[in-house]
């Protein structure tokens, strides 16, 4: 990638690399750390730490520096992502072990196997970026991050796509945060990798001259989006709201006698007693079908939202043996003709979904509700009180190409983010922490305030500029009640991501690759 003499040792090379790929992941959000241990460490828990972030990424550059062959610097590139993103996953294990009945050493393997295939993507990238180290030493900097951008982007969209744990995440609250309303996730995954590989070149240059000038273009690279505010949106009114918590031990959830009979007397209760103008149950928080409620259920909730102010945003299962099954949210609103209707889009891959030749593997766990119908894209969104409200269920805030079709228009895109999940699934706290990071993340994406409704935590208001105003304790029963601005207006990313989806940076990411093979190849120096 560099100038630099490519002499390793394999042993300490390997070591180093994963050690690298842990750090990554911490970044992100500390695995198994209790929260005294990051007490002690000086470590807010569940906020982003974006200089370890760029420290581990430049790590990696020095590495692939030292790797003498394009196949070691494939291994350095897969076992730096098999840390990163098995210890990002290792929530993972908590789902297939604990709820699954998958014996612990498969649940482990599993986690493994998972990582290590999304990994392929990083060894293709890392195998290639040897091969296209070039005298330019600013060149190989723009030829690793878009690489990199690659392989973000393959792993994020490719095979419905899986892109939790995205070093963009990380840069929250850092320097490259004020990119997103400009450029997205996946370009300020880009940014990042070409600000280690900068920060690389600058420690290895020699001449004063050269120093200064990489000084100067990172000041002004982080300074830009600043000078050039990324929306002209408009407050939208304001809307009360509750966010209901039911902390449903997941063991039980779907127990008739036990989880769900629990689950309809808490929610009904506060459905009925909550003053706002808007309630939103997590998930599934009726985890039956509504043929299967006791008798009068579903009529006495349609009548309690059949006049008034308030409405009510209900997850829970619909369909029947014939039609298939979705994932869903009902919206009961006065003057309705018929409830208001969301279906989960992009479905879960053996929680919600089988994919082909994988029928054995969900055969041995022991997840219900296991096989949906996926929704439409784009859905209309909950139009309540002057707000139009967007809604996803669980990982699907994950995709914001996916959220940004409801933004075409800005005279009918959505005023107010929604997410409803039951994240009690993946034990105590890494997968919430990533979680609320990811919606924190849309709401700078997209100049939006986002709500999440949860099972077990983490149920939060966030304002537009990501920031958590309120928040219920993780693993407690309780109703978060709160105000939310709604917000008009299109980012630029809005603006780009609604009408060609990540292409953009799909081929300003070709395009550099191909030109730096180009330039490889035709090199007399080569």
């Amino acid at each position: 990638m560099f100038e630099t003499p490519r002499r390793s040792t394999p042993l300490i090379l390997w070591l180093v690399t994963l050690a690298a790929g842990a750090f990554q992941a911490a970044s992100l959000a500390w695995p198994f750390a209790t929260p005294d241990a990051l007490h002690i460490l000086g470590i807010k828990r569940g906020q982003p730490i974006w200089w370890l972030q760029l420290l581990s990424m430049a790590v990696l550059v020095v590495l692939l520096t030292r790797c003498r062959t394009a196949r070691e610097a494939a291994w350095c590139g897969w076992l730096f992502t098999l840390a990163w993103l098995s210890l990002t996953f290792a929530w993972l294990f908590v789902s297939m072990h604990t709820y699954g009945g998958l014996p612990a050493p498969l649940a482990v393997l599993a986690v493994l196997a998972l990582a290590g295939a999304l990994a392929l993507y990083y060894a293709a990238f890392s195998w290639l970026s040897w091969h296209l180290s070039l005298v330019n030493k600013g060149l190989s900097a723009l030829v690793f991050a878009s690489l990199w951008l690659l392989a973000e982007l393959a792993r994020g969209q490719w095979l419905t796509g899986f892109g939790w744990g995205a070093v963009g995440y990380a840069q929250l609250n850092g320097p490259l945060q004020a990119w997103l309303p400009w450029v997205g996730l996946y370009g300020v995954s880009w940014l990042a990798a070409w600000l280690a590989a900068v920060l690389v070149t600058l420690l290895g240059e020699a001449r004063a001259k050269h120093k200064v000038a990489t000084v100067l273009l990172v000041l002004v690279m982080g300074g830009l989006p600043l000078v050039l505010p990324a929306s002209a949106g408009l407050d939208r009114g304001s809307l009360s709201v509750t966010l209901l918590q039911g902390n449903i031990a997941q063991e039980e959830k779907f127990e008739p006698a036990t989880g769900v009979l629990k689950a309809l007397r808490w929610y009904g209760a506060q459905l009925q007693a909550s003053p706002s103008e808007l309630i939103i149950t997590p998930e599934t928080a009726i985890a039956v079908l509504p043929q299967q409620l006791p008798e009068g259920y579903w009529q006495a909730l349609q009548q309690r939202f059949a006049s008034g102010q308030q409405a009510a945003l209900v997850g829970l299962p619909l369909g029947g043996l014939a039609e298939g099954y979705t994932n869903s949210v009902v919206g009961f609103a006065p003057g309705q003709t018929a409830p208001w209707r969301y279906d989960k889009h992009h479905l879960v891959p053996f929680g919600e979904f089988i994919p082909p030749m994988f029928r054995w593997f969900t055969d041995m766990m022991q997840i219900p509700l296991g096989d949906f119908n996926r929704g439409g894209l784009p859905q209309p969104s909950f139009d309540w009180q002057g707000q139009r409200l967007a809604t996803s269920i669980c990982f699907e805030n994950l995709f914001s190409e996916e959220m940004a079709t409801q933004f075409v228009d800005a005279s009918t895109a959505p005023t107010i983010l929604v997410n409803l999940s039951n994240l009690g699934w993946f034990g105590e706290h890494l997968a919430m922490d990533q979680h609320l990071l990811i919606a924190r993340t849309r709401s700078l994406e997209f100049d939006r305030p986002f709500l999440l409704a949860t099972n077990t935590g983490q149920t939060a208001i966030v304002s537009r500029q990501g920031q958590v105003l309120q928040a219920l304790p993780p693993h407690t029963a309780a109703a978060l009640h709160g105000t939310v601005q709604g917000r008009s207006g299109i980012t630029p990313y809005a603006a780009w991501v609604s009408r060609f989806g990540q292409w953009p940076l799909w081929l300003l990411a070709i395009g550099i690759v191909l030109g730096a093979t180009w330039r490889r190849w035709s090199s007399p120096r080569f």
